[in-house]
């Protein structure tokens, strides 16, 4: 990459367990964030946020004019449902994800709102959630299969 390459690629990723099953133990959860923050870091992803519930996890991700999107999400999921593993836990995450570009000025707001996650979730549910999410950014889906396996 040239020398002179400067970029603000801010994203945030939502991806789901399979079916959207509680299998991230609530014991689990911190040290799970902790390990993606680390897969994060080792792909030279700026990591602004990590959070979720048993059923999901949420990044705020700036990622580096070197990594795509699906490069990054596929090795997040990739080693952290390994990971998961070998801690004696049948796990698989959901095929697909969620990506949403985010602009500089709304970092702290989208920060805020993954860290607050457990709240957010008292009122809403992840199927609730991802819709409204799709909505607000403009993203069209066909409702009957969004949440098909």
């Amino acid at each position: 990459m040239a020398q002179h390459t400067y970029n603000a690629n801010f994203v945030h990723c939502v991806f789901s367990t399979k079916n959207r099953q509680k299998t991230i133990p609530a014991e689990l959860q911190e040290s799970l964030w902790a390990y993606l923050l680390g897969i994060a870091n080792h792909l030279s992803l700026k990591t602004i946020a990590i959070g979720g519930t048993e059923n999901h996890v949420h990044l705020l991700l700036g990622l580096p004019p070197t990594v795509t999107i699906a490069e990054a999400v596929q090795k997040l999921k990739a080693n952290s449902s390994r990971w998961m593993g070998e801690h004696g836990i049948d796990f698989h995450w959901q095929e697909g994800y969620g990506a949403f570009s985010v602009s500089p000025s709304l970092l702290e707001v989208v920060q805020q709102y993954i860290r607050n996650q457990k709240e957010h979730h008292c009122k809403r549910s992840f199927e609730q959630e991802f819709r409204a999410i799709l909505e607000k950014s403009g993203v069209c889906y066909d409702g009957e299969k969004l949440f098909a396996t």
